[in-house]
């Protein structure tokens, strides 16, 4: 093998290994749900619909999460998206997390379940007919374990 054949080939190893140690480095990200920052039981809502409890709902997860917020627009690439169906009580607590749309990577789904589930109690949906509310949005999850809510989003590069 000449010189240059063999310099190709170790950097292609080189590029090889260097790619999988960023895809552990991310999924570690994902390994462990944060503790939410919140301090006693929310306000209820003062929406009268679905769509309006949905902004409700992701204020209450960045207050409970402040630290894993991506602030300011987001790269052109994320590192995984997925949509998920959330059902609310009337007290507030979380009854059902339902995964919509998978994400591209496997350890996101189960962390941003958890993270809705430690999450509770919501606002309750106080003004909602029948006193409980089923809720749809899209997380976008950075490689860093940062995310934004798409309701509440500041869009993308």
């Amino acid at each position: 093998m000449n010189r240059s054949a063999s310099i190709a080939t170790w950097l292609r190893c080189a590029l090889l290994f260097a790619g999988m140690l960023l895809a552990v480095s991310a999924r570690a990200q994902f390994a462990m749900v944060p503790a939410p920052l919140l301090q006693g039981p929310p306000n209820p809502s003062a929406a009268v619909a679905e769509k309006e409890y949905r902004v409700d709902a992701a204020r209450h997860l960045y207050a409970a999460y402040p630290m894993r917020v991506f602030r300011g627009k987001l790269p052109p690439l994320v590192y995984s998206a997925m949509a998920v169906e959330t059902e609310i009580d009337a007290t507030g607590r979380v009854v059902d997390v339902t995964v919509v749309r998978k994400p591209a990577a496997d350890e996101v789904a189960p962390w941003v379940v958890a993270m809705i589930k430690r999450a509770s109690p919501f606002p309750a949906p106080a003004r909602i007919e029948g006193g409980t509310v089923r809720y749809f949005d899209v997380w976008f999850i950075d490689k860093s374990g940062q995310f934004q809510i798409m309701t509440l989003t500041e869009g993308q590069l």
